[in-house]
C-alpha cells in the first residue's frame, strides 16, 4: 500500500535515525523543563541525541562539551503545529507538491517532496522552532500531515512521521467538495467511514469482486482505518461554531482522536471542546471577522484555556516560523499564562500528534533544545544556540548571506 511504502522509506520514526555520538552539558542557565517548575542555574546533559539528565547539581560527564548558559534561558525546541518550512521558496505549496488531484486522498503523504534546502528551514531555527507539523494542501480530505525536524541533508533526515494525522476540512471553503452543504459534507464523510469499515470486514469478497461498489478506491479506504481505530489523530479544520460542533460530533460518533484546527469561534463552545478532551490548534493573532469566522477575537486562547482546553499555538505568517514565539507573546498579553504559552508550542503539540519523545526537557526525550538570550516571547530576545537531535545547527539564513554580501557596496554603487 502507499502508506506502507512511505513508512518503509522513512522508517517508523526519527528515533531510529543514526545520531552523532557526542556529549554536551548546558550549564548555569534558567531551565524550563515544561513538565515541572523552572530550574535556576540548571544543567541539561545531552548524550547521543537524547537528554540524559536535567536539574541542579547534575554531574557533567567526563569529556563533555560544556556550554555556559549563565544568564540565558533554556527551553525545549518549539513545535509549530501548522508549519510552512520545507514548503517555502523552493516551495511545496507554490508548485502544488503538498497536494494531490482529487478531494478524497487519505493515503496521500507529501513526505517525499520535502526539500532539505528550502530557505524557510534555517529561518525556522532562528525562531527556536525545531519541529513542524506540515498539513497537506487541498479541500475536504486532502491527505496526511507530515512531522519533520528542521535539520538534515536528505529528505529522510527531516521526516519524523510521514503520516502523522489525517486531515479533514469542514471550513466553508470545503463545502463544494463535500456536496455543496454542511449536510452533504457530513453525509459524505459518514459514507466513507462506513465503507472503510465494510471494506475491512469483507476484504476477501472485495478481491473476488463480490461486493458492492465503494465510495472510494481500496487504498483510500485502507488509509482511513488507523483513524477509525483511534491509532491516528484526525485534524479537522473548523472555524464556525456550527462546524466545530459538527467536528466534535464526528469525533464522538466515530471515536476519532480529534484535533481541531482554526476554531475562530472556539470560545463560543469552549466548554464543549473541553468536555470532549479535544486539543485546538489556532492562531492567537486572528481577530478580524471573516465569513468563516464572524466571532474572531484576540482572547480566544484565553477563554479556551479558562475552560480547560489544551491550546496549541500556531502562526501562519509571512515572516515564517520565527513569528511563532511572538504569537505566543501576544497570547500572554491577552491573558494566557506564560507557562501555558510555552506548553502550547512544546508539550501539547507533542501530545496531540503522538510525539511522545518530544516537547519537554526530561531524561530520554529527543534533545531538541534552544538556548535563548532572554525571554523567548520578547522581541529583544534571540535564539543563540539551537540543538536538533543533540546536534548544534546553523542559524545562518539566506537573509544573513544577502546582508553580508551587500552591507558594503562597491564604490561604483556608493556614488549613485
Amino acid at each position: 500500500m502507499i502508506r506502507q511504502s512511505i513508512q518503509l522509506a522513512f522508517g517508523a520514526s526519527l528515533v531510529s535515525a543514526p545520531l552523532a555520538a557526542q556529549t554536551i552539558a548546558i550549564t548555569g542557565g534558567t531551565v524550563f523543563p515544561v513538565t515541572g517548575p523552572k530550574i535556576e542555574r540548571g544543567t541539561v546533559v545531552i548524550v547521543n541525541g537524547r537528554i540524559a539528565a536535567v536539574g541542579t547539581g547534575v554531574a557533567v560527564p567526563a569529556g563533555a562539551t560544556v556550554i555556559d548558559a549563565t544568564g540565558k534561558w533554556v527551553t525545549p525546541g518549539l513545535i509549530h503545529a501548522d508549519a510552512n518550512a520545507g514548503a517555502g521558496v523552493r516551495s511545496l505549496g507554490g508548485f502544488g507538491e503538498d497536494s494531490k488531484q482529487g478531494d478524497v486522498n487519505p493515503s496521500f503523504s507529501f513526505a517525499t517532496a520535502l526539500d532539505p534546502e528550502a530557505l524557510g528551514i534555517p529561518v525556522a531555527r532562528t525562531g527556536g522552532v525545531t519541529t513542524g507539523v506540515l498539513l497537506p494542501g487541498g479541500q475536504f480530505m486532502p491527505g496526511n500531515a507530515v512531522v519533520v525536524d528542521f535539520a538534515g541533508n536528505r529528505t529522510e533526515d527531516l521526516v519524523v512521521k510521514p503520516s502523522a494525522a489525517l486531515a479533514i476540512n469542514l471550513s466553508d471553503g470545503s463545502k463544494g467538495a463535500g456536496g455543496g452543504s454542511r449536510a452533504g459534507t457530513l453525509a459524505r464523510l459518514k459514507t466513507l467511514f462506513a465503507d472503510a469499515l465494510e471494506f475491512d470486514r469483507r476484504r476477501l469478497e472485495y478481491r473476488r469482486a463480490a461486493t458492492q461498489d465503494f465510495s472510494a478506491p481500496a487504498a483510500e479506504l485502507e488509509a482511513l482505518l488507523p483513524a477509525l481505530r483511534g491509532l491516528q489523530p484526525v485534524v479537522i479544520t473548523a472555524n464556525r461554531k456550527i462546524d466545530i460542533q459538527n467536528a466534535l460530533r464526528l469525533g464522538r460518533d466515530h471515536r476519532l482522536k480529534v484535533v481541531l484546527r482554526g476554531a475562530l469561534e472556539g470560545w463560543k463552545v469552549a466548554s464543549e471542546i473541553a468536555a470532549a478532551n479535544v486539543p485546538v490548534v489556532l492562531q492567537p493573532n486572528v481577530d478580524i471577522p471573516s465569513f468563516d469566522g464572524l466571532g474572531a477575537r484576540l482572547d480566544n486562547v484565553t477563554l479556551l484555556r479558562q475552560a480547560g482546553v489544551k491550546v496549541i499555538i500556531a502562526q501562519n505568517d509571512p515572516g515564517g516560523e520565527r513569528s511563532l514565539r511572538y504569537a505566543a507573546g501576544n497570547a500572554v498579553r491577552n491573558g494566557v499564562s506564560w507557562d501555558d504559552a510555552l506548553r502550547a508550542m512544546t508539550l501539547w503539540p507533542a501530545e496531540a500528534f503522538g510525539l511522545n519523545q518530544y516537547g519537554a526537557l526530561a531524561p530520554g526525550k529527543v534533545a531538541n533544545v534552544v538556548i535563548w538570550s532572554g525571554d523567548p516571547f520578547e522581541f529583544s530576545a534571540a535564539a543563540e544556540k539551537v540543538f536538533i537531535r543533540g546536534i548544534e545547527t546553523s542559524l545562518r539564513t539566506r537573509e544573513t548571506e544577502l546582508f553580508e554580501r551587500y552591507r558594503t557596496l562597491p564604490p561604483t554603487y556608493q556614488s549613485r
